[in-house]
């Protein structure tokens, strides 16, 4: 599957899906990127010069970069492994971006602010769903079912008729415990890799756009 694929899924509002992080504090530096002046830390691994890489992988990089107008640093930090960063990004493509199935969007991001939260990636649920949400019941069944997942608690066929009785059916319910066990990955990498959110995080749907560049501006300038 091609990398590019991902690109489907990764406007500029929803990079937050692909930085779960929760940043642990007090880890010895190991790689820094300069920014404005400032150096930080993304990774306690090493993070490939982009020459260095393959070619598809510094294309989606690329691409998502000109999309975003940044790169979030998960696809720098998981590019430590290029097969691997291969394989998580496709997954997460037929995860997130499936045409088919009955989970609708939302309900996707629902499951990974959830998961994200009980995994301690605090990060996430602010960058993804600044807000408390005003849940229906087919969405707490849902969440209440991928927490199960994340938990990892024994799965009962109990289970799967609590979900069809909200409208999901048995393929629906292989798509809320796969994003639940993704993410769950997702969050752990993060955790092991100390990984850092990017600055551009701490605004994004926040302020808006024209102000950003504004601000932007006063900073180059300075």
């Amino acid at each position: 599957m091609s990398l590019r694929g991902v690109l489907n899924f990764i406007p500029r509002a929803n990079y937050g899906l692909l930085c779960t992080i929760s940043p642990c504090r007090g880890a010895p530096a190991a790689v820094l990127r300069h920014s404005s002046g400032s150096t930080e830390r993304i990774s306690r691994y090493p993070v490939p010069n982009r020459k260095n890489l393959p070619f598809d992988i510094v294309e989606l990089m690329e691409e998502v970069e000109q999309k975003g107008g940044f790169l979030p640093n998960v696809f720098k930090v998981l590019s430590h492994r290029p097969a691997e960063f291969r394989a998580f990004f496709s997954y997460y493509n037929a995860l997130m971006n499936k045409g088919s199935g009955g989970l609708s969007k939302s309900e996707r991001e629902l499951i990974v602010v959830a998961t994200s939260a009980h995994n301690h990636c605090l990060y996430c649920v602010v960058a993804v769903n600044p807000q408390a949400a005003d849940l229906s019941p087919r969405e707490k069944a849902m969440l209440d079912f991928a927490l199960k997942v994340c938990r990892c608690e024994t799965i009962t066929d109990e289970h799967f008729s609590s979900l069809e009785a909200h409208g999901f059916d048995r393929e629906d319910v292989w798509d809320i415990a796969a994003i639940a066990a993704f993410f769950a990955l997702s969050n752990r990498m993060a955790h092991l890799t100390d990984m850092r959110p990017n600055a551009e995080f701490y605004t994004m749907g926040r302020v808006p756009r024209d102000k950003e560049k504004a601000s932007e501006g006063r900073v180059q300038k300075e």
